[in-house]
């Protein structure tokens, strides 16, 4: 049956359609016939006990610079809906962490994709730590004397913001860098919080793949290939995708998330891979769903769909 499904998104005229999963994931849904509403986090609200959003319905096109259009707006009570898709990007901030609040307070009676809970319990960088044993060797700090002991015990580091994304904010220090005090300085006055450092990886030449699953299982993968004079592999900031194969070692550690991405409730999860070792799993809004199906990969839309559909038919 068809569902009624608000998306809590950054405006969709933000959106550029040819590599953005929520959009592909609108796209979807409207095929089956669910109807959709557009909302900002801004629009949120919870009055007098309820959940509430100054939303628009939403009707979507694979039309280049003819997207989208909004009907009149309308104040919804979310809890009479049959799912929210969560899907606003990060920074993974107060504001960010507030709207899982609110969200919690009708998640499962309507089902919140991903779990608010969880998401707000689950920050990418450190979510990831629970696995060490898949995971280059990594520091969580504000302490320069941390900072520079790493640095003299593993070479060249990554400094990066805890819950940054999208690539901004990722320094590439080599071992001889006489930078790293001055950089931490302005980390410092930048960030409340720690910082994240990890060893450096020099696989990260040949990419940074990119592994999609769906409630807990692998679906596609796309590799993405940093620019020649930059360290980022993403493709915010320059990165090519390029069609990926999962390895043997990939599957080994998507079999040893799987559990857990479940337990969680967590149906869409993008998890970053650097030859062989795993740097993040991603639960806010995890892409590279559009890469993957570009290539000839499974239809991850339709997937998470369906994941989506069995979830709310099982109650």
């Amino acid at each position: 049956m068809p569902l009624s499904v608000a998306v809590q998104m950054n405006h969709v005229s933000t959106v550029a359609i040819g590599g953005d999963t929520t959009f592909a994931l609108c796209l979807e849904a409207q095929r089956r016939g669910h109807r959709l509403w557009h909302y900002t986090p801004d629009e949120l609200s919870l009055s007098a006990g309820r959940v509430v959003a100054t939303a628009q319905p939403l009707a979507v096109r694979d039309t280049a610079g003819d997207h989208y259009t909004l009907g009149a707006a309308e104040r919804l009570d979310l809890a009479d809906l049959d799912a929210v898709l969560l899907r606003q990007d990060p920074p993974f901030d107060m504001n960010y962490i507030t709207t899982t609040h609110l969200l919690e307070r009708i998640h499962p009676g309507t089902l919140v994709v991903n779990d608010p809970a969880w998401v707000r319990n689950s920050p990418e960088k450190l979510f990831v730590l629970d696995y060490p044993q898949f995971m280059p060797e990594t520091l969580i700090t504000r302490d320069p004397t941390e900072v520079d002991a790493f640095r003299r015990a593993h070479g060249d580091i990554i400094v990066k913001p805890l819950y940054g994304n999208g690539g901004a904010g990722i320094f590439h220090l080599q071992q001889a860098d006489r930078n790293l005090a001055s950089l931490l300085e302005m980390f410092a006055q930048a960030f409340r919080e720690p910082f994240i450092v990890q060893r450096y990886l020099d696989a990260v030449r040949a990419g940074d793949k990119r592994i999609i699953l769906v409630d807990g299982e692998p679906v596609g993968a796309i590799n993405r290939v940093p620019a020649e004079h930059d360290s980022r592999s993403n493709m915010h900031v320059g990165g090519r995708a390029e069609p990926a194969d999962i390895s043997e070692r990939e599957r080994e550690i998507c079999a040893a998330l799987a559990p857990e991405l479940k337990a969680r409730g967590f149906l869409l999860v993008g998890i970053d891979v650097i030859g062989g070792l795993l740097t993040e799993i991603n639960v806010t809004s995890p892409t590279g769903v559009r890469e993957v199906a570009r290539f000839g990969g499974a239809d991850i839309a339709a997937l998470f769909w369906d994941a989506v559909e069995a979830r709310r038919a099982a109650g």
